[in-house]
């Protein structure tokens, strides 16, 4: 009688019939491969679909999202113009454009009004089309309503330009390109501060949307995004095509039913015999592809990608072990927030650090992008640094400069004998809310890229030795360019007590940088009252945001803010209390931008306008509460300056 075949052999006799199957039904798959394969040029970085050109084949991409790269410059290739790419946002699906042919001139020769189509593409809000005008007859007069500057293709010819709205009725009058612009700059362009070719080379913004939805399931499913016989078009790892690798059709889809069958029986006798013959390591290696599986997450994935992108302006990276050995395996705490604990450190150089080593349960890639991105870009005196940072999937820590004085909310919380630590001087109390001010003036407009900050409070100010602030914790900030007025968010942001109202309900505007001065006046108005603005907690008297200003307000109609102190420390107060009351404006438009609170906390008090009284539902109070609590807070206030004769 012949011995049993070995396990193994039956495995070979399988496999080896299964490799000549597959062999004769394989297929091509080109097209997935050369789609697996991003975009780059200049500004764009790792696009894939909807876009396409150069190597890129054109079945990856969408026929209205040709790329050329021009000498590094990447170009949008429309039907009848292209555009110059100033900046783009793949995951929020965003860009800034400006017109190719009006780059280096004002009176191309070929003049053709855009041709991006708008079920596609849509145009930002905060832009205005500028109508302009070519060609004209000449019993053409511009008036009033109409611009006129010189052509600058040595023609001699006039460029006459207005509001799109003027030029209606000028059909067979003059040739008419509309040019959108950004509001500011259409603004800048008719009071004469830049020119019209500056504002066009600017550009202007807008978003895209096709076949989202059929994407996202296509790449769910396995497959690369493409377009080919005038649809959309999953191509798959096996070469095969349909609306997704789950669900291909046509000829496609016999093949894949052809290995797919094939490997199943395969894979059913090479079980069943591994089962039998193994039972531990069939066991083990189901554990292993699981644990595999799951460490492959989407917020991974993400991060990784971020890191990949933008490697060479990233602060070091340290591993966790790294970390573990400067915070001597984390046995000094110094901080705890909602998003992790705070660890004293020693760098291997020597400095003193501090490290955020985030919650596993709390933190997200979102948060760790943002806070990493967001300092990344920054330097400035204000901000805190970012020294350093560690990422080992579910391990993530950053490494800041360390902060001697810690947090702001530990030398102005008085009722919170628990943080309470000591008094400031009127006047430092003033120096740090201007550089405070500062800082925001630089995240608003001294970046590349404008960043709100969007949780600014006391805890958020981290002050050094010599109680410079610093702003910290940019978790939930958003990147976005300066020319966005508004920008979306998803759900709401920020600390109770310093959200601004348009953040928590758009009814009163959209988010945008004046968020941020929101919540700075909030926090200044806090310093002046030495108070939470906010208590949680249910046995809180006085328990509403809107209850606070309102009290602040009528301490400053009475004048009650010049009881033992001094000249210089009263016009202090009152200057702080003027500005933050400008700054908690219901409507985003009355309040100021942050390079205008510099100058008015800067600037003399006398040229400070009266804010008008902040309407956000102030709580009835009856005048023997309000007293009360203005001559204890007051007290409170006025003991600062005594304190220190």
């Amino acid at each position: 009688m012949d011995p049993p075949l070995h396990p193994y052999s039956i495995i070979l006799l399988v496999l080896v019939p299964s490799f000549f199957i597959s062999n004769s039904v394989s297929a091509d798959v080109s097209q997935y491969n050369n789609c697996s394969a991003p975009y780059s040029c200049g500004v764009v970085k790792n696009v894939t679909y909807p876009f396409w050109g150069d190597n890129r084949a054109d079945y990856c991409g969408h026929p209205d999202f040709q790329l050329k790269c021009d000498s590094n410059v990447p170009k949008l290739i429309g039907v009848a113009a292209s555009f110059r790419i100033l900046s783009l946002n793949f995951s929020d699906r965003n860009m800034t454009v400006a017109r190719d042919d009006y780059w280096d001139t004002n009176c191309p020769s070929d003049r053709r009004n855009n041709s991006l189509d708008p079920s596609i593409f849509k145009l930002w809000d905060g832009l205005q089309n500028m109508a302009l005008l070519y060609d004209c007859i000449n019993s053409f007069s511009p008036g009033a309503i109409f611009e006129t500057t010189n052509c600058q293709d040595n023609s001699g010819k006039n460029l006459y330009y207005g509001n799109e709205s003027l030029s209606n009725d000028l059909e067979g009058v003059c040739s008419v390109v509309i040019m959108p612009l950004f509001e500011t700059y259409f603004e800048e362009v008719y009071g004469g501060q830049i020119s019209l070719q500056q504002a066009i080379k600017d550009g202007f913004g807008m978003s895209w949307g096709v076949n989202i939805e059929e994407c996202d399931g296509c790449v769910n499913s396995g497959g690369q995004c493409g377009y080919s016989a005038g649809k959309f078009t999953c191509f798959c790892p096996n070469g095969s095509q349909g609306d997704s690798c789950a669900s291909s059709s046509g000829s496609s889809s016999k093949l894949g039913i052809i290995i797919g069958v094939s490997a199943s029986c395969i894979g059913i006798v090479i079980i069943l015999i591994v089962i039998i013959w193994n039972r531990k390591r069939c066991f083990k290696l189901g554990q292993t592809y699981i644990s595999n599986a799951r460490g492959k997450s989407h917020d991974h994935h993400q991060v990784e990608i971020f890191m990949q992108t933008y490697g060479t302006w990233l602060p070091r990276r340290f591993t966790y072990s790294q970390v573990k050995r400067m915070t001597k395996s984390f046995t000094t705490k110094i901080g705890q927030g909602g998003y992790g604990i705070v660890y004293k450190a020693i760098m291997p150089d020597g400095r003193v650090v501090a490290v955020k080593v985030l919650s596993e349960s709390k933190s997200n890639g979102e948060e760790f992008i943002n806070e990493v991105a967001s300092i990344s870009r920054t330097s400035h005196v204000n901000i805190v640094s970012l020294l350093g940072f560690c990422y080992e999937k579910n391990k993530r820590a950053l490494i800041y400069e360390f902060m001697t004085n810690g947090s702001l909310d530990k030398f102005i919380h008085k009722g919170d004998s628990s943080n309470a630590i000591c008094d400031l001087e009127w006047l430092k109390m003033y120096q740090i809310a201007i550089g405070i001010a500062r800082g925001l003036e630089y995240l608003h407009q001294g970046c590349n890229t404008r960043i709100l900050h969007l949780d600014i409070k006391p805890q958020n100010i981290l002050l050094d030795e010599d109680f410079c602030p610093k702003i910290s914790d940019f978790g939930l900030a958003k990147i976005c360019q300066k020319k966005e007025s508004i920008v979306s968010i998803f759900g709401t942001r920020g600390t109770i007590g310093y959200i601004a109202p348009e953040v928590f309900s758009r009814s009163y505007g959209g988010v945008s940088y004046k968020s941020d001065v929101y919540s700075y006046g909030m926090l200044v108005l806090e310093m002046i009252g030495g108070r939470k603005n906010f208590e949680s907690s249910g046995g809180s008297q006085y328990s509403s945001e809107m209850y606070f200003p309102d009290w602040i307000y009528k301490e400053l109609e009475e004048c009650k803010v010049n009881m033992c102190i001094s000249e210089e420390e009263n016009e202090v107060i009152r200057k702080m209390t003027l500005v933050s009351l400008w700054c908690i404006q219901v409507k985003p438009s009355d309040r100021p931008s942050m390079n205008k609170v510099v100058e008015m906390l800067e600037g003399d008090i006398q040229s400070l306008p009266f804010p008008p009284k902040p309407s956000l539902c102030s709580p009835q109070r009856t005048p023997v509460q309000f007293s009360d609590v203005a001559s204890t807070t007051l007290n409170d206030s006025n003991s600062r300056s005594n304190q220190k004769d």
